[in-house]
């Protein structure tokens, strides 16, 4: 934890935050202390107010800084798009609607973060400063991420953050153990309030209506906790009410800003005077947007809000895009209960044949994809997309007919891997590429079929085809040249061939075509490290637990580098870090046990190895250390039996010297010898093992030659 630290500043009103704010002692801000509230920008609102603020500076001092972090920057503030041109684009990011079949993963949102985070401390002017946000309570998942991120990536002594917050009941468990790591907590306490004001009678005239605090309130889209405006607000008749949320969102429509347009305009419009029209439109558009940029919790609320105000009977269309894009969102959360109760909405509202198809490929989906491991259920998602698949065969149009078909079938064929038959999978995406290829033109459905090739192309990975799996890649490589993860799969696959340099450029044109992507560094730090190129893997392991410190198996690799090194301290705190957040980690408690080890503490290192094979009783490395342990200990024949389970894993040079050293330090030299010479076989070029078997040699030779003279 740094000295100097951040702060979180909670309770009270606004006011009473912004009186303990100027009681601190912060250096010059940054920027105008900025508002969280996502009614008023929707995702991103704190972190695109930010940069919106930051980059016109930052372009013309350092446009290369604005253009690596163009993903990021365009995501927070759509409105950037007229400075900030996309050098990234994929056929994911440019699909149409109706040609829509990929959709971001859930942690993207966290990748754009930590860029966001990395563009701040590049655009960092000289000097300390501060950065206050305002309403983090109300603020967006995508801002609580970013947030997070920042306290934990930003020295205070660069940037003071300073965190508001009504309650610190915040929704975000990241957020609030960075606020405990990174931040000092300063609880306000209300001073006894002199007049809240009233609500008054409900009657008002016509300009107290236009220009009095009712409409400040409303201007501040009803985000303010000042009582005299709320009551002002609260004293309106509802139709005046609605005449200026009708008022504000022409307001903000005309500054055609895409922002507003999730936050502050839907909320005006669903409060305005055509909710059910209007408003709805606006919700439904709002929430496309979010799903199309893989902001699932402002979609899902989205939804939510939108279909409370449509009747499925009166407009079922409207009704069924908002169910489906809200299914959608909640099943990439894992909120698969509530996905689940919409579809049978659909079911029981619609006879359309289009929103059952949709609906039963969603709900297969449920049960091979989204589900927990237990509640999955390949045969229900089977017989749904067989359900699928038979109405897709009924559909008039033949290309929109190969098209959905594929589609549906291509979902049946990950059903077939997670049934164990990837054979049956590689028939059936072969069948849709092949389908699509003559039955649509070449620039139809591009991304679906990219996709299609994608998946076939991890088939033949699953089957050892990998040279099958490496043309196909190559296609869709070429055909989307700028989508990141498919350079992250290919890398694997040439890996797996030994291509190391052409798995290191793989990786690398991944790294440089996404937001920083943990799962990548890591791949290239694992390659470094096999390749004993351990300055590099130790940066990558190191940078991959600033992105995301829940991946533990980061944790493992770096505590194991350490352990080489010989910093056993360094070892045992990666290793109690990852057990934090994985605490039945065998490999984990085994890199305790050899650190306890090596500071002589052998009960401690007993108690850590068997923690490890409680959790894992076919770990090698733990039944190996324990026998290490053991003979330290003088128990031999406790040394010996642990290190005869770690050999009955498999055959290890290094277990097989230790055995020898047991069995040299009990005078069986013969088995040591046997031991030795098995080492040696599997590891010939290591001299101490030589060295070892010619003193045991020596030592036969010796008892021999004593036996011969003791027997004349």
């Amino acid at each position: 934890m740094r000295t100097a630290a951040h702060y979180w500043i909670t309770g009270g009103r606004r006011a009473d935050r912004e009186g303990a704010i100027a009681s601190l002692p912060l250096a010059t801000r940054l920027v105008p202390a900025i508002d969280a509230h996502r009614r008023l920008r929707g995702p991103y609102t704190a972190a695109g107010s930010l940069v919106r603020a930051l980059v016109p500076e930052v372009l013309e001092r350092d446009p290369g800084l604005v253009g690596r972090y163009d993903i990021e920057l365009l995501s927070a503030s759509p409105e950037l798009a007229a400075v900030v041109p996309n050098s990234r684009e994929t056929l994911t990011s440019m699909a149409i609607p109706a040609e829509r079949t990929r959709y971001y993963a859930r942690l993207r949102t966290r990748r754009i973060a930590n860029g966001l985070v990395e563009f701040l401390l590049g655009a960092l002017p000289p000097g300390r400063r501060t950065l206050i946000v305002q309403n983090a309570d109300q603020a967006d998942s995508t801002d609580l991420e970013f947030l997070a991120a920042a306290l934990r990536r930003v020295d205070p002594a660069g940037i003071t953050l300073v965190v508001c917050s009504a309650t610190a009941e915040l929704a975000d468990a990241t957020l609030l153990a960075a606020l405990a790591d990174h931040a000092e907590t300063v609880q306000v306490r209300r001073p006894a309030a002199a007049a809240d004001g009233a609500a008054g009678s409900g009657a008002s005239s016509a300009a107290a209506r236009e220009s009095g605090p009712a409409w400040a309130y409303v201007q501040a889209e009803c985000t303010l906790d000042d009582p005299v405006l709320i009551a002002a607000y609260r004293a309106l008749r509802p139709a005046d009410r609605a005449r200026l949320h009708d008022r504000r969102a022409s307001e903000l429509e005309a500054m055609n800003e895409q922002s507003l347009l999730v936050g502050a305009v839907p909320y005006h419009l669903e409060h305005g005077t055509d909710p059910a029209g209007t408003g709805a439109r606006c919700l439904r558009a709002a929430q496309d947007y979010c799903v199309r940029m893989g902001f699932y919790e402002a979609a899902a609320e989205l939804g939510y809000r939108g279909l409370a105000l449509v009747d499925p009977a009166i407009d079922p269309d409207r009704w069924w895009g908002l169910a489906a894009g809200q299914g959608l969102a909640l099943s990439v959360l894992s909120r698969t209960d509530e996905a689940l109760a919409l579809y049978d909405q659909a079911r029981l509202h619609s006879v359309s044949p289009d929103v059952h198809m949709a609906a039963a490929y969603s709900t297969a989906m449920l049960y091979t994809r989204h589900n927990g491991p237990e509640e999955r259920d390949e045969i229900k998602a089977k017989a749904w997309l067989n359900s699928a698949i038979a109405t897709a065969s009924l559909i008039a149009d033949p290309g929109e007919r190969a098209f959905q078909s594929a589609f549906y079938r291509n979902g049946l064929a990950l059903v077939e891997v997670n049934l164990g038959d990837p054979a049956r999978a590689l028939r059936l995406v072969s069948e849709c590429i092949d389908s699509l290829d003559r039955q649509l033109a070449p620039d139809e459905h591009r991304l679906h079929r990219s996709v299609l090739k994608n998946n076939r192309a991890r088939v033949y990975s699953a089957l050892g085809m990998l040279n099958e799996a490496l043309a196909d890649y190559a296609v869709v490589i070429r055909e989307d040249p700028n989508h990141p993860e498919d350079y992250l799969e290919r890398g694997n696959i040439l890996r797996r061939q030994g291509r190391y340099d052409e798995a290191m450029a793989d990786y690398e044109t991944a790294i440089r075509l996404s937001p920083p992507f943990a799962e990548i560094y890591y791949n290239r730090g694992d390659l470094r490290l096999s390749l004993s190129y351990r300055d590099g893997a130790m940066a990558d392991f190191s940078y991959v637990l600033e992105l995301d410190p829940e991946l533990v198996d980061a944790y493992v690799n770096r505590a194991g580098m350490y352990l080489d090194d010989g910093d056993m301290n360094a070892a045992r705190l990666d290793a109690l870090a990852g057990l934090r957040h994985d605490p039945g980690h065998a490999y984990l408690h085994a890199i305790l046990g050899r650190v306890h080890a090596a500071m002589d503490d052998i009960p401690a290192a007993l108690a850590a190895y068997d923690e490890a094979l409680s959790a894992d009783p076919a770990l090698q490395a733990a039944w190996a250390g324990r026998g290490e342990a053991l003979f330290s200990a003088g128990d031999y024949g406790g040394a010996i039996a642990s290190l005869d389970r770690a050999l009955a894993i498999s055959d290890d040079a290094a277990i097989l010297f230790n055995r020898a050293t047991v069995a040299q330090a009990e005078g069986r030299w013969a088995d040591a010898l046997a031991d030795l010479e098995r080492a040696a076989d599997l590891d010939p070029a290591d001299p101490d093992t030589h060295e070892q078997i010619e003193c045991c040699r020596k030592r036969l030779f010796a008892a021999a030659i004593r036996s011969s003279e003791s027997s004349s």
